[in-house]
């Protein structure tokens, strides 16, 4: 009997629980490592004037989205933190000398930028624009030379900020503080010794809580410390780093994580590159606080019954009533003579040493990237109505606490952000801090200094790739790197008729992936497996 007659003698409920061909076909995408989502590029041969299709993997770093995808990142940053964290001698940074064509670039920009600001000083607005284009194509250039950082503004100096005093606060503990030595690798001890760190970080407590992560007392629970905590997480970190560095004396190298506990505040894990005193780390976290010199936002001005609204003339929001303009970002700081709020991390520290190569640095590079391909939501999802309700009185309190000088919140508040424009909804910013299924992790769940490894993602995927071309090559198999610079692509749009059904692109996919597993396979068997004696997870990503 044939398959189609066999599904013919069946009930619909029976047939309805038959699994559909595309989910057929992205099950065995996942099983071989295909993007289940790519977009489609169309690319142009210049010299032969062939033209096709190819699915460009989409890059997604959560496994709901893209499993593939997922994966293949998480064992990138696996690659990453693995090589940099025990480095026993420096990376090389050593700058290039600036070429000739760059410094004559740059003199001509330094022309321009003069003319520029004459041709301001002068009225002549017109004069000016064409200047300013001068400029940018100068800058275009002067980047595709190879050089790096940003070019100071060709637009006028304006008046500074006003300046906050930097002296320590006094409830805050002194810290001792040495040069910053250029050194980043470790002490040996022993002659043969280089441990390194793993830490891990919390805020402070809002509120006692139950084992789920709940509040005892949701109406004591202090939602509001918490989501400012929360927003201001990241520059809190930042100054752990620097506080460290002053106080061990060369410059301390990481990679870090930030995920979110039980209670759904953000805490960090890290990795650290040599070996500090664990009454160091306890002391530095104690005496680290970050003060936001924000306005005061206490108390909401408006709420959506009566919001400030955009007009034309002022060129900025104004009072509904009065029509009066709310107060500009630069006045509102300048008249600020207390922090907004203050963050600091909680008693909660943990430090222990790790030796590199051994079975607990594998295990706590694990513990590291644990959640990286998972959602904040999935990590913290709610499994009751207590928790629910104890993320959704999080989420309310975000919703109206300022992110950033831009965010669109301020206005709530009575305060012009920074940058205003009519198409800006009162009380309603795009940000990450402000999402729901992004409680209490508004910025980068992975934080890796500029020294760790001396590499780039791109660079740890091209190793991989370059170990996988020389283990092919050794049994005969060429696979020269393809020149794609010549190439001319374009992003297909919706709707294109000329394009093939994703379907088609991903069997061709899985049929290329197959091949190409086959002569690793034959690869790894002439080899005896990469150096090890084991294939990796990371080598099998390659593939």
């Amino acid at each position: 009997m044939s398959t189609t007659s066999e599904a013919a003698g069946r009930t619909r409920a029976e047939r309805m629980r038959l699994p559909l061909s595309t989910e057929v076909v992205a099950a065995t995408a996942e099983k071989h490592g295909v993007c289940v989502r790519p977009f489609t590029m169309e690319v142009g041969d210049p010299d032969t004037g062939e033209l096709r299709y190819v699915p460009v993997p989409c890059g997604s770093t959560v496994e709901s989205v893209c499993l593939p995808c997922a994966r293949k990142a998480k064992a990138l940053r696996q690659a990453q933190c693995r090589e940099g964290w025990h480095l026993t001698e420096e990376p090389d940074f050593t700058p290039e000398p600036p070429t000739q064509q760059q410094t004559e670039l740059l003199e001509a920009r330094a022309d321009l930028v003069h003319a520029y600001r004459q041709a301001l000083g002068e009225g002549e607005a017109g004069q000016a624009e064409e200047l300013r284009d001068d400029i940018r194509g100068l800058d275009d250039e002067l980047r595709a030379t190879g050089m790096r950082g940003r070019l100071p503004s060709p637009e006028p100096a304006v008046t500074p900020a006003r300046k906050r005093s930097t002296r320590r606060r006094q409830d805050a503990p002194d810290l001792p503080r040495k040069k910053v030595a250029k050194t980043t690798v470790g002490r040996e001890y022993a002659g043969r010794f280089r441990p390194s760190m793993f830490v891990t970080l919390t805020l402070d407590t809002y509120g006692r809580v139950r084992d789920d992560g709940t509040p005892v007392d949701p109406d004591s629970y202090d939602y509001r410390r918490a989501a400012r905590d929360a927003v201001h997480f990241s520059a809190l970190v930042d100054r752990w780093w620097q506080n460290l560095r002053r106080v061990v004396g060369w410059d301390v190298q990481y990679f870090a994580t930030v995920e979110p506990q039980k209670r759904a505040a953000p805490h960090l894990h890290t990795a650290i590159r040599g070996s500090v005193p664990h009454e160091v780390i306890r002391q530095v976290t104690a005496a680290t606080y970050h003060q936001v010199w924000w306005p005061q936002h206490d108390e909401l001005v408006y709420d959506s019954d009566r919001l400030p609204e955009w007009d034309m003339r002022a060129r900025g929001f104004v009072d509904p009533d009065t029509r009066q303009p709310l107060t500009a970002w630069d006045a509102a700081v300048d008249a600020v003579e207390e922090p907004a709020h203050v963050v600091a991390f909680g008693r909660q520290v943990h430090s222990k040493g790790i030796l590199g190569g051994t079975e607990e640095a594998g295990r706590h590079i694990g513990y590291l990237t644990k959640y990286l391909t998972k959602a904040t939501g999935e990590v913290v999802e709610a499994e009751g109505a207590r928790q629910r309700e104890h993320h959704e009185r999080l989420h309310a309190e975000l919703a109206v606490t300022p992110c950033s000088p831009r965010c669109a919140v301020w206005l709530l508040y009575g305060v012009q952000p920074k940058g205003a424009h009519g198409r800006m909804t009162p009380g309603h910013c795009k940000s990450r801090a402000h999402r729901r299924s992004t409680l209490c992790l508004p910025g980068r769940r992975v934080l890796v200094s500029r020294k760790w490894s001396g590499k780039s993602l791109a660079d740890h995927k091209a190793d991989r790739k370059a170990f996988v071309r020389d283990a092919l090559a050794a049994i005969g198999i060429e696979k020269p790197e393809q020149d794609t610079s010549r190439l001319m692509w374009r992003k297909v749009p919706p709707g294109d008729p000329n394009v093939p059904p994703r379907a088609h692109l991903l069997m061709h996919a899985i049929a290329e992936r197959i091949s190409w597993r086959a002569e690793y396979d034959r690869a790894l068997l002439a080899a005896q497996g990469p150096p090890g004696g084991a294939e990796t997870s990371a080598t099998r990503q390659a593939v």
